[in-house]
């Protein structure tokens, strides 16, 4: 039996997303947002991080570069929330990598079945 392939393509997205998380400043960004009920503004997360607003704003720049987080403006301000889709499909991609999840012809994963 051949082992599952995974497209070029595909490990190319799986591949700038995990680089959009290669910065710890990006994780507790994607950490404090999904937490968040509402959209925030960049002034509450660099009042939660206690990094500066130039930072803050670079990293949200990288994260909705790979859509981790959505951005709308209110007014003057833009409003940043975690993108739910990521939710799962960051898990997924990991463990499509770790081969416990195989693509099947580009379409949804799908469990692989273990043999010892």
């Amino acid at each position: 039996m051949s082992e599952p392939k995974l497209e070029r393509e595909t490990a190319e997205s799986y591949a700038r997303w995990f680089h959009a998380l290669s910065d710890a400043n990006r994780v507790m960004i994607v950490h404090f947002l999904a937490q968040q009920r509402d959209p925030v503004p960049v002034g509450a997360i660099v009042d939660h991080l206690g990094i500066s607003q130039p930072t803050v704003s670079h990293h949200l720049k990288i994260l909705s570069q790979v859509r981790f987080v959505t951005r709308r403006r209110a007014g003057t301000s833009i409003l940043y929330a975690i993108n739910h889709s990521c939710e799962v499909g960051l898990p997924t991609a990991a463990n499509v990598v770790l081969g416990l999840l195989a693509t099947r012809d580009g379409n949804d994963p799908v469990p692989l079945e273990r043999t010892s």
